[in-house]
């Protein structure tokens, strides 16, 4: 569902070499954004998990988009990684009364690092996309890396969607 503001939204134009990245009208380019550690790469296991790609089970330890060995061994992102998923809509409303099947949407999704040494990574990906999804641990909140990529996503046009991550932990913490 989190994805549903951001594939009925419209698309940001294009120029230049990030026009080249477009996929058609029934494509959307999303990145993951956050402060180290609040939970970017565990979503998008979760959502590369939702399409079958990886086993449910293993979503959140595999660390799918960290494919390089000293991403794995350090246990943080440094490199933007991409992923191509498909998002299929429910039934939408018709014009005669009834419903009918709304087209699958492709979404590229793009995992970004949340360390501030790889801010060039957080920038590359934002430009060449046209929404975010913000992550946001509820227990640690806004961190001086979540303003800066938020900053970067103004910036750049780009309108986030806030991701509300570590709940569970919140209610853990508060008993």
């Amino acid at each position: 569902r989190t994805l549903r503001a951001l594939a009925s939204g419209p698309r940001r134009p294009r120029t230049g070499a990030a026009r080249l990245e477009m996929n058609g009208p029934d494509s959307r380019n999303v990145c993951v954004l956050a402060h180290v550690d609040h939970g970017k790469t565990s979503l998008s296991d979760g959502l590369i998990a939702s399409n079958g790609i990886i086993s449910s089970r293993l979503a959140g330890q595999l660390r799918y988009m960290d494919s390089r060995d000293d991403e794995q061994d350090r246990g943080i992102t440094m490199k933007a990684s991409s992923i191509a998923l498909v998002y299929q809509p429910e039934e939408v409303a018709a014009a005669g009364g009834g419903a009918e099947a709304a087209s699958p949407l492709r979404v590229n999704l793009i995992d970004s690092p949340g360390h501030v040494d790889f801010c060039s990574e957080v920038s590359s990906a934002v430009r060449l996309s046209d929404g975010a999804l913000l992550v946001v641990d509820v227990v640690e909140g806004v961190c001086v890396q979540t303003a800066a990529v938020l900053r970067q996503a103004w910036d750049e046009g780009v309108t986030p969607l806030l991701v509300l991550n570590k709940m569970d932990r919140l209610v853990a913490e508060l008993r």
